[in-house]
């Protein structure tokens, strides 16, 4: 018998975020693992829909055969609890959660606490929640009240690297990658970098400038400001092939995250063999491992500004997270192991 489902996803697969590769990928993967696969685009706006995008997404759902399987992505589903409700008796429901709604950076108060309890009545309703991390797994039990028996952790996967030797750098080459919204932390980066204008570097920001239009502002604004225009460079969304030439001739990978679900980033950086700086924000010490990069508190530029001195004038230092930063990829699951758990979940259904 054919196994069939749904991934029901607010907007286009090639949105250039983690959490859009994450769903297009494991959608690739099971269908190597026999699955038949049905990619239903409910709509753009999310996780702020308007009324007509919150019809149209109920009236896609609605003509979909009763019975099949339907994995709702988060970041619609944290603010549909009405349509789960609704949808729930006919088909089994399963959430993919990136990362709860309500931690997004910059929420005002109120609009956090309507978020989490949005997101706790629509998670309410499904039968199995998919995480990316143990961190996440922890958060969805405790805050979202989702008894861990309902709870699977897949991890992002990780594909393998053909790394080559690197040129030694004078100055070295700084990579940060993630779309420029305020949990990814580029102030604190462009501020703390601000502090080290006598040692040699220069930076790469890889993400989507078109997200969060005023932040984008705001991080250009803060480098001219710090005289950075020369040594910063801000370059957008990228394709995956220039991207990972970027990180092939990096030295130091950095992400100054106010939260992250996973941090594929972070993942990738490993497999690449690089140095890691990054935050002790949520599942971030779940991917980078003790001794496989150095993690400091978030919204700390001091203490950002004293990592990053420390690795780029200490050659040592900077081999030894390397060294480990491989032995970590060697630990990290492959998309198909990672699909084969969400096979397995959704298997569960049956």
């Amino acid at each position: 018998m054919v196994k069939c489902v749904v991934f029901a996803v607010p907007g286009s697969l090639d949105t250039p975020t983690g959490g859009y590769a994450y769903d297009k990928r494991i959608m690739a993967e099971l269908r190597h693992l026999g699955w038949e696969v049905d990619y239903l685009n409910i709509g753009e706006g999310f996780p702020a829909p308007d009324e007509a995008t919150r019809a149209a997404a109920r009236s896609l759902l609605a003509a979909l055969p009763a019975g099949r399987p339907i994995v709702l992505d988060g970041l619609a589903l944290g603010v549909l609890p009405e349509v789960a409700a609704e949808f729930a008796s006919r088909h089994p429901l399963v959430a993919l959660v990136h990362h709860p709604l309500a931690l997004e950076s910059g929420l005002a108060a109120e609009r956090a606490a309507s978020l989490r309890r949005s997101e706790q009545a629509a998670l309410a309703e499904v039968r199995e929640v998919v995480v990316t991390s143990p961190a996440t797994a922890k958060l969805v039990a405790s805050d979202y009240c989702v008894p861990a028996a309902r709870i699977t952790v897949a991890r992002p996967g990780n594909d393998p690297v053909s790394l080559s030797a690197r040129e030694r750098n004078d100055i070295l080459h700084l990579l940060s990658v993630g779309s420029v919204v305020p949990r990814k932390g580029f102030d604190i980066l462009v501020s703390a970098l601000a502090l080290l204008a006598d040692v040699p570097w220069r930076l790469t920001i890889v993400g989507d400038l078109t997200r969060d239009r005023t932040e984008a502002a705001k991080i250009q604004h803060l480098i001219s400001q710090h005289g950075l225009a020369g040594r910063v460079e801000t370059i957008g969304a990228i394709p995956s092939a220039q991207l990972a030439e970027l990180y092939a001739k990096a030295d130091l990978f950095v992400l100054a995250s106010r939260f992250e679900g996973y941090g594929m980033a972070y993942a990738e950086a490993l497999c690449h063999g690089l140095p890691v700086i990054g935050t002790t924000a949520g599942a971030i010490p779940d991917t980078i491992p003790r001794g496989a990069g150095l993690l400091v508190p978030p919204d700390d530029p001091a203490a950002l500004a004293a990592a990053l001195r420390g690795i780029i004038v200490d050659t040592e230092q900077r081999r030894s997270l390397s060294d480990a930063a491989l032995a970590a990829a060697r630990t990290l699951p492959t998309w198909r192991e990672s699909a084969a758990i969400f096979a397995a979940t959704l298997d569960k259904l049956a």
